[in-house]
């Protein structure tokens, strides 16, 4: 019987091919199947498979077929990579695949790949958390076809502040922003921005407050595959907001620093 390699869930990144992991690059490089989420996995990274290597779109696929193609393979000896996009964890259901193999007594591994939240926030040139402004990021989503929880509702996390990064959301502008503003701590005037195919060439950032976000974004035409972040973090710097980290702060002391500061270590070599 054929020696069977751990199935690798492999992150891809949020579109632009420089972005995956360089573990998941060399998982590709070595694979002899690949299993993708069509086209929102960029192309130029399935052109990084070896020569002979089958590669399947998952796209019109059901989870059992999905699940047949990665077991086949990885009980040929193969060495099967089921490539997601962004990150495997979220919003991957993952986890159903997981406990498919789980029955079938195979073994599997998880690449861990750049969500496109952190995309959106390098398009912005942002930070999502401030001293004093924000220290809590909260990736979530709108209820539609698929329900959320009760408690996690977007009025009810919008109640909390801090910075929210909505995925799967945007063809919903009216609805998210009625419910951000029902949690009582945004207002209209609260930062708002949509980033559209975050680091793909065709990306686009609209930018605006929760008063005006949601025509920028019909006049933009943008409708889906795009990241929807509000807080009073968003658009800081141009606010000229003055607080600022303790980290580098020449008077904080921390376990690499005395308050007085230090030189640098030279690289070896």
């Amino acid at each position: 019987m054929s020696e069977c390699h751990p199935i690798l869930f492999v992150g891809a990144g949020p579109g632009d091919p420089e972005l995956i992991t360089v573990k998941g690059l060399k998982a590709l490089r070595r694979a002899e199947v690949v299993v993708h989420a069509g086209s929102l996995v960029n192309p130029a990274l399935l052109s990084e498979c070896p020569a002979g290597c089958e590669i399947h779109d998952s796209a019109p696929l059901t989870l059992q077929q999905t699940h047949t193609l990665l077991v086949a393979g990885a009980r040929a000896g193969k060495r099967v990579v089921r490539l997601h996009t962004g990150d495997p964890a979220l919003y991957g259901a993952i986890q159903e695949q997981m406990e498919l193999l789980d029955a079938e007594g195979l073994d599997y591994r998880v690449v861990p790949g750049v969500t496109a939240a952190f995309a959106a926030a390098a398009a912005l040139k942002q930070e999502l958390t401030l001293p004093e402004i924000s220290q809590t990021l909260v990736l979530s989503r709108a209820a539609g076809r698929t329900p959320v929880p009760e408690a996690e509702k977007l009025s009810r996390l919008a109640a909390n502040g801090g910075t929210l990064c909505l995925y799967l959301s945007v063809g919903m502008m009216d609805k998210v922003v009625a419910a951000l503003l029902a949690g009582g701590v945004f207002t209209a005037r609260t930062p708002a921005a949509v980033v559209y195919r975050a680091s793909w060439p065709d990306e686009k950032i609209v930018s605006g407050t929760l008063a005006d976000i949601t025509g920028k974004v019909a006049e933009a035409g943008i409708r889906r595959q795009a990241l929807i972040l509000v807080g009073e973090a968003l658009g800081a710097r141009e606010r000229g907001v003055e607080k600022k980290s303790k980290l580098y702060d020449a008077q904080f002391a921390h376990g690499y620093r005395t308050p007085k500061g230090g030189e640098g270590r030279k690289a070896k070599g």
